[in-house]
């Protein structure tokens, strides 16, 4: 039996590429236990991510992926607890031009497992919306976090620069159909959904890009 949990926070700013911007409500998950955390996606707001994780050891910052709304915070949250933050190197293009004078500390690769409060976090690198797009999927708590690669009722966005939507399609269809049907799927935005819920509409997203 685990003692870790699964916290949520909205965060609310903007997300800006290829010259517009747009105002975005973001999920922000922490999973941890009473002494230790990771943060998934530091978006907006290191003030409220501090708020909540307390006086928790963060073991890590780690990135779905590189768009703007993801990472804004994340260097700013990694000054004040001291964790790194983690990336797909596939996406260092998209980072640099939110912190171009900050790298992130380490990668993540598919297959990698961070551990924390006795669960494991596998990443899945499941491009599409971004080159660098990772999910992380936690068997021991029945969840797969799909930054904006999946969200309820289909796939993330793919009509901008580094995007491409034939990729998603493939990463959704062999990385996230394939865990049990009742794996809880926790967004970069919006409503959870689960991998069952969402198995249907793949057909249709194939079709539509065609």
């Amino acid at each position: 039996m685990t003692a870790a949990r699964i916290e949520h926070l909205v965060t609310s700013g903007t997300f800006s590429l290829d010259g517009g911007t747009w105002d975005v409500d973001n999920n922000v998950w922490i999973v941890g236990d009473d002494s230790e955390a990771v943060v998934i996606d530091a978006a907006h707001d290191a003030d409220a991510i501090a708020e909540a994780l307390g006086d928790r050891t963060l073991r890590a910052i780690v990135c779905t992926h590189a768009h703007n709304d993801h990472i804004d915070a994340a260097p700013a949250l990694a000054a004040r607890t001291g964790a790194p933050i983690l990336l797909h190197p596939d996406d260092l293009p998209l980072w640099k031009q939110t912190h171009p004078d900050r790298l992130p500390d380490g990668e993540l690769t598919d297959g990698q497992q961070l551990s924390v409060a006795g669960v494991e976090l596998t990443v899945l690198h499941t491009p599409g919306h971004a080159p660098g797009a990772v999910c992380l999927y936690a068997p021991e708590l029945d969840t797969v976090f799909t930054g904006d690669t999946l969200f309820q009722g289909g796939p993330g966005a793919t009509g901008r620069s580094f995007s491409h939507f034939p990729t998603i399609v493939e990463s959704i269809r062999t990385r996230l159909l394939a865990l049990p049907r009742e794996t809880t799927v926790r967004t970069g935005h919006g409503d959870s959904t689960t991998v069952g819920a969402e198995a249907p509409h793949l057909q249709e997203w194939i079709d539509r890009g065609h």
